[in-house]
């Protein structure tokens, strides 16, 4: 137990520069305290103390603002930054050196029994509200951007981005799906409807500019 916490700490303070020290993270960081936690809660639960472990992983849940069923099977070195409003559930499967922000989702569609929860492969990262619902993979070294909404399998080394999601990288090269879709010039509604109302105004003040000058 001490080996996995001192490996997680370590995992903290190499992927947030804002960790100063092995205490701080240990101390008031409420991701490396809901794993630890969950460890806890986990054993309960596979040792059929099933109440035991739901009690432990809600009152981390209470304390963290992280809710870790305590049937989920988690590696090691996971960083949790932030932390709030992240949720994994029952049956999710996480491998080692994965990064999850702030309200990342682990959960189900509802439709499936049995497995429902996706199982995400090592070193992956996934962004501040993204939503990974299903019982599929997401392959290593995969990257999901914040809010994308994952409903099917992601390759190894690739990027999801969007919701849907689509692949918009594998293996850094571009996806016909990233070629198609422009994100730098794409219009702004706001812009477009203020500019057709600026049209409507212009039209309405010469047609009555015209009805002044006929009476």
């Amino acid at each position: 137990m001490f080996d996995y916490l001192k490996e997680t700490i370590k995992a903290y303070q190499d992927r947030d520069p804002a960790a100063r020290s092995a205490l701080e993270v240990y101390l008031l960081y409420p991701g490396v305290r809901a794993v630890m936690r969950h460890r806890r809660a986990h054993w309960c639960w596979t040792h059929n103390l099933k109440f035991l472990g739901r009690a432990i992983s809600q009152r981390t849940r209470k304390k963290t603002g992280i809710e870790i069923h305590p049937g989920a099977t988690i590696g090691r070195r996971l960083v949790i930054d932030h932390g709030m409003g992240v949720v994994i559930g029952e049956t999710a499967e996480i491998g080692d050196d994965v990064l999850l922000y702030q309200c990342v989702t682990l959960g189900g569609t509802g439709k499936d029994h049995g497995k429902r929860h996706p199982t995400i492969g090592n070193n992956v990262l996934i962004g501040s509200g993204a939503k990974v619902l299903g019982p599929f993979k997401v392959g290593d070294n995969s990257r999901i951007a914040s809010n994308a909404v994952v409903l099917s399998e992601v390759p190894a080394n690739s990027t999801a981005v969007g919701v849907p999601a689509h692949i918009a990288r594998i293996a850094g090269e571009r996806t016909d799906f990233a070629s198609r879709v422009d994100q730098i010039s794409v219009a702004d509604p706001v812009v477009q409807e203020l500019c057709a109302l600026r049209s409507r105004v212009i039209d309405l003040e010469q047609q009555l500019s015209a009805k002044e000058k006929e009476n």
